[in-house]
């Protein structure tokens, strides 16, 4: 098994994701903010009022009463406030994370399948659940971030208020805090990268092997697969305990720092009081302003979930960088018989040329086939004609109208293609087969099961065409069926068959081929041919090779080329062609 696909770029650019995350919950981060300041405000009343209350008290005063109520109010409007900052800030991450996640599906689904198809299954999973849920706290992280250094700045404040000299004092510290948070941020986002990117490996690596469990199995490198999944642990397990030591090393250095701080305050407070500058209750906010200045915990928590989200923001951002296929607003004229035309079409990849296809025209209501070599263009040919992908120059037509300039609808509606190893959507085979931008009627969804042989094995499964498609043990001719009458009901105007009937019997191909012919509604039909039965049955075919057209011509007048016979697995006659009753 080979190491699974990576993106050509490993991250994209975060900003504009993240921000436009942040404009999807505006609302609700405005409201944590609002009561996030409105907490730091009570939290730091509190230390003046009970200040203010300790000296009523001891001074006999008669107000002492109010002035503890005042405390009491202070402080449950702090865990009131607080407690709405976690209900707002979970529900706002949650909107963030689901947003990121259909915006990125939406992303992926709207790119040309080659493009998607080079993010590996496995990395892909890792950056749509993990990496979205990580990238979906930061906006409401960066809001905490903010807010939690208003404690530690209104305290600084308010000791320099109360005692200029305990504030100097306190001062002393603070660069040895801002190195310590300096280095965390630095160490953590290196670390959190490392660690998402091997998470992403590995979850690759195991997709990989899942989808080729039985060839594992029969091959018997079940343990050699495990090793090769597993291998990337020990530099994950290296990148986990280095977080953890960035993240314990700082909170280690911060817990003594901030008794130290804390200490040098109520030091030089004391000294204060006893030399009567200061009364009980000031050296009581004076501390507890000491411990709110050197607060470097909150902050450092809220940085390390900061550093974490953006780390994986940058891996979400990959998706937000495939191009899509972008979709016109026309509609196909009303008259048109399905008439395809390729006008100097190009598609280069890595710098080779794959297809070069000058002029080439598929009347309409006529069968084409398209035979050559393996890597000669078939298979790029049809995405082309399909708009599965956009030739690098060039322009393809459908009866006379680019296929960009469609809306999407009806692109979809009126190209149907049918794979050799064709995935099914749906709860039901039925929705199965109706699966597309138009809604098919159950008469119709039974007419193309027909066409494509698959009705006589879908009526027998326990509940017909109503069986979960889940439940329904099919082979790979049965599922290949499946995919031919999906294709049958979705394509009215041009027909794609990419070697779609390669799991058939001789039988049943057979069967399909005539029906081809005279049930299946799309006029024209592009057929990607490996056999001779099916190049036979076209009116035209086109010989690539090497991404160029070598001869066009029907199939006998072709199959005089050795080299054209040469294409197929066989050596036989050629088949011969469907007659005109047959047509």
């Amino acid at each position: 098994m080979g190491s699974p696909t990576a993106t050509a770029a490993e991250t994209g650019a975060p900003g504009p994701l993240l921000r436009a995350a942040t404009r999807h919950s505006a609302g609700r981060l405005v409201a944590v903010a609002l009561c996030s300041v409105a907490a730091s405000g009570a939290a730091l009343t509190v230390p003046t009022a009970l200040g203010h209350a300790v000296d009523v008290l001891l001074s006999g005063g008669t107000d002492g009463s109010g002035a503890v109520l005042l405390c009491a109010a202070l402080l449950a409007a702090e865990i009131g406030l607080d407690a709405a900052v976690a209900w707002l800030g979970g529900t706002a991450t949650a909107r963030s994370t689901a947003w990121l996640r259909h915006r990125g599906t939406r992303r992926l689904l709207a790119a040309a399948p080659h493009r998607a198809g080079s993010i590996g299954a496995g990395d892909l999973t890792t950056r749509l659940t993990a990496n979205t849920a990580d990238a979906g706290t930061v906006p409401v992280t960066a809001v905490t971030v903010v807010t939690a250094a208003l404690p530690p700045v209104g305290a600084l404040v308010a000791l320099f208020a109360i005692d200029a000299w305990t504030a100097v004092a306190f001062l002393t510290g603070v660069p040895l805090l801002l190195l310590l948070l300096r280095t965390f941020v630095r160490g953590t986002a290196e670390s959190n990268a490392a660690y998402q990117r091997l998470q992403a490996a590995i979850a690759g690596r195991l997709g990989e092997a899942l989808a080729g469990a039985r060839t594992i199995a029969a091959a018997g490198t079940g343990d050699r697969e495990r090793d090769r999944v597993l291998s990337p642990l020990p530099e994950l397990d290296a990148q986990g305990r280095r977080m953890w030591r960035v993240y314990g090393r700082a909170m280690a250095r911060g817990g003594v720092l901030m008794p130290v701080l804390t200490t040098v305050v109520l030091a030089v407070g004391g000294l204060r009081l006893a030399a009567g500058q200061l009364s009980v209750g000031d050296l009581l906010a004076l501390s507890r302003y000491g411990t709110l200045a050197a607060g470097v915990g909150t902050v450092t928590g809220a940085l390390n979930a900061l550093v974490r989200g953006r780390a994986a923001a940058h891996r979400a951002a990959v998706l937000e960088e495939l191009p899509p296929l972008r979709h016109g607003g026309a509609c196909l004229p009303a008259d048109g018989n399905g008439a395809l035309e390729l006008r100097d079409v190009v598609v280069d990849r890595d710098g080779k040329r794959l297809l070069d296809v000058p002029a080439l025209r598929l009347p309409g209501g006529t069968t084409t086939a398209v035979v050559g070599p393996s890597g000669s263009g078939k298979t790029l040919l049809a995405a082309v004609a399909g708009r599965l992908l956009d030739p690098d120059t060039g322009t393809v037509l459908l009866d006379g109208v680019p296929l960009p300039d469609l809306t999407y609808e009806e692109t979809r509606r009126a190209i149907g293609t049918a794979f050799a190893r064709p995935v099914l959507f749906g709860p039901t085979v039925e929705e199965a087969l109706a699966c597309g931008p138009r809604r098919p009627t159950p008469p119709e969804v039974r007419e193309a099961a027909r066409a494509a042989g698959a009705d006589g094995f879908v009526t027998l499964l326990p509940e017909g065409y109503r069986t979960r498609l889940d439940a329904a043990p099919l082979s790979g001719g049965e599922r290949q069926r499946l995919g031919l009458a999906r294709a049958f009901v979705g394509g009215e105007r041009l027909l794609i068959m990419d070697d779609a009937t390669s799991s058939l019997d001789t039988v049943t191909e057979q069967q399909v081929n005539r029906a081809l012919l005279s049930t299946v509604r799309a006029p024209t039909r592009l057929i990607v041919a490996h056999r001779p039965s099916c190049a036979a049955l076209a009116d035209t075919v086109v010989w690539l090779e090497r991404g160029r057209i070598r001869a066009t011509g029907s199939h006998q007048q072709l199959w005089q080329d050795p080299d054209y016979r040469a294409n197929f697995t066989t050596t036989g006659p050629p088949m011969p062609t469907a007659t005109g009753a047959e047509r």
